[in-house]
C-alpha cells in the first residue's frame, strides 16, 4: 500500500507545483512574459545569427504564446490532479482497479512532458535558439522539470500488484 500512497502523494505534488507555476505567472506576469518576449524576439541570441529570420517582434503573438504556455502548465496540473483523485479512489482495491485508474495521471502527464519538451526545448531552445542567450535561457529549468516529471510517470507506470498473505495465515493447512 505504501507504493500506491507513494504515487499519488508525488502525482499531487506535482499537480501542486504545476498549479503554483500557473499562479505565479498570471500573478506576476511581467516577470516571465519578459522572458517568452525576449526568447520569441531572439534579441540576444548571437550577434550575426543567420537564423534571427524566426524571430517574432509582435507583442500581441508574445502574450498569445505566453498564455498558451500559462494555460497548458494549468490544464496539465488539472488532469494530474484528476489522475491523483481517481487513484486515490482506487487505493483500496484490486492491482487491476487500481492499474486500470493510471490512465488520467499517464496522460496528464505526458502532456505535461510535452509541453517541457516541445514549447521548452524543441521551440524555445532550438527554434528560437534559446541556447545561445546568456540571460533568457530556460533550457536548465525545462530540463529539470521533464526529468522530475518523467521520473513520476516512470514510477506510476511500475505495475501494482495485489498482496500475497505470507504462508499459513490465509486459513490454509500447511
Amino acid at each position: 500500500m505504501i507504493e500506491r500512497f507513494s504515487k499519488i502523494t508525488l502525482l499531487a505534488a506535482v499537480a501542486l507545483f504545476m498549479a503554483l507555476i500557473a499562479f505565479n505567472n498570471i500573478t506576476d506576469y511581467g516577470s516571465n512574459f519578459d522572458f517568452v518576449q525576449h526568447v520569441l524576439s531572439m534579441d540576444t541570441t548571437f550577434p550575426g545569427n543567420q537564423l534571427k529570420w524566426r524571430a517574432i517582434s509582435t507583442p500581441a503573438l508574445h502574450h498569445a504564446f505566453y498564455w498558451t504556455i500559462i494555460a497548458w502548465e494549468g490544464l496539465s496540473g488539472l488532469g494530474i490532479a484528476a489522475g491523483a483523485l481517481a487513484l486515490w479512489r482506487a487505493r483500496g482495491q484490486s492491482a487491476a482497479v487500481f492499474n486500470a485508474a493510471k490512465s488520467l495521471a499517464v496522460g496528464a502527464l505526458t502532456v505535461n512532458l510535452v509541453l517541457w519538451f516541445t514549447a521548452f526545448l524543441m521551440v524555445g531552445a532550438e527554434w528560437f535558439l534559446m541556447w545561445q542567450s546568456q540571460v533568457w535561457n530556460g533550457q536548465a529549468a525545462a530540463t529539470r522539470m521533464f526529468t522530475c516529471v518523467g521520473l513520476v510517470l516512470l514510477f506510476l507506470k511500475t505495475p501494482d500488484t495485489d498482496p500475497v498473505p505470507p504462508s499459513g495465515r490465509d486459513g490454509s493447512a500447511e
